[in-house]
């Protein structure tokens, strides 16, 4: 498989949403969406990550833009993660990588020498017409929910 880029259009998906709802992105067409990709619920870079995008939502939303966050977790870990952090974004569970393996964040890991499969901190901004606007590939945590923002921005 060819790695996304820019101008792209966006793979659709449907994945398992917290609170027992259904996400798609051909659902989400006509705005802005922010896909980001991130490892694991309730860890420290995920949870931050994931606190920064709730604190800008309501800006993103001035903007029309959606967020999902997509990880391999469950929708009832995704549940308590929320709850956890009194997040306001909307969450997908990925268990069987679909979304992963379709935007390349699936990717081969290592770790004090071992290596091991998982999820590449990643994110696409999707444009109203479907189309990938932004890539941000092996995020840094700090700053990145403002660099986001400042993409919808510029739209």
């Amino acid at each position: 498989m060819s790695e996304l880029m820019i101008g792209d259009s966006a793979p659709d998906f449907e994945l398992e949403g917290d609170g027992g709802s259904k996400i798609s992105l051909s659902t989400l067409s006509g705005s802005p969406v922010v896909v980001y990709f991130y490892p694991k619920d309730d860890t420290p870079g995920c949870t931050k990550e994931a606190i920064a995008f709730s604190a800008l939502e309501p800006e993103f939303a001035r903007l029309g833009a959606k967020i999902i966050g997509i990880s391999p977790d469950t929708a009832a870990k995704h549940d308590k993660f929320k709850a956890k952090h009194d997040l306001t974004i909307r969450l997908a569970a990925d268990p069987d990588k679909i979304a992963c393996e379709a935007f390349g964040v699936w990717v081969e890991k290592s770790m004090y020498g071992k290596k091991y499969m998982g999820v590449e901190r990643s994110t696409f901004l999707v444009n109203a017409d479907g189309k990938l606007a932004q890539i941000w590939r092996k995020v840094k945590v700090a700053g990145h929910a403002e660099a986001v923002l400042d993409a919808v921005k510029a739209l």
